[in-house]
């Protein structure tokens, strides 16, 4: 299932509903097929993705170097970073604009 973010500052973010249930629960919110992040809660909500995203980049860093991983062909990992940047950009943009601003998301059911 896919989920569409709207802001009224920036363009529509499309996502698949897992990742968009991760995000949200990183935020506080729940996975409905409706919802909105106002314009009082797009800071700290932004805030809980960018310190999510730290601790990942962190603890990937701390993992131990595997000796023969220059053998094996690298595998493309798409992380949190990767994932959570275009809903973080859209918070910070979307939080610097006037107090209607909002951000809204739907999906066809919850997920």
């Amino acid at each position: 299932m896919i989920v569409q973010f709207d802001s009224t500052e920036t363009a529509e973010i499309l996502m698949f509903a897992e990742t968009a249930k991760l995000l949200l629960d990183i935020i506080g919110k729940e996975s409905t097929a409706r919802g909105v992040i106002t314009q009082p809660e797009m800071r700290e909500a932004a805030a809980r993705l960018q310190a999510a995203v730290d601790a990942s980049r962190q603890a990937a860093a701390a993992e131990p170097e595997d000796e023969d991983a220059e053998a094996r062909p690298k595998e493309v990992i798409v992380g949190l970073s990767q994932r959570a940047w275009p809903l973080i950009d859209m918070l910070q943009r979307t939080a610097h604009s006037g107090p209607e601003a909002h951000v809204v998301w739907r999906a066809a059911s919850d997920f």
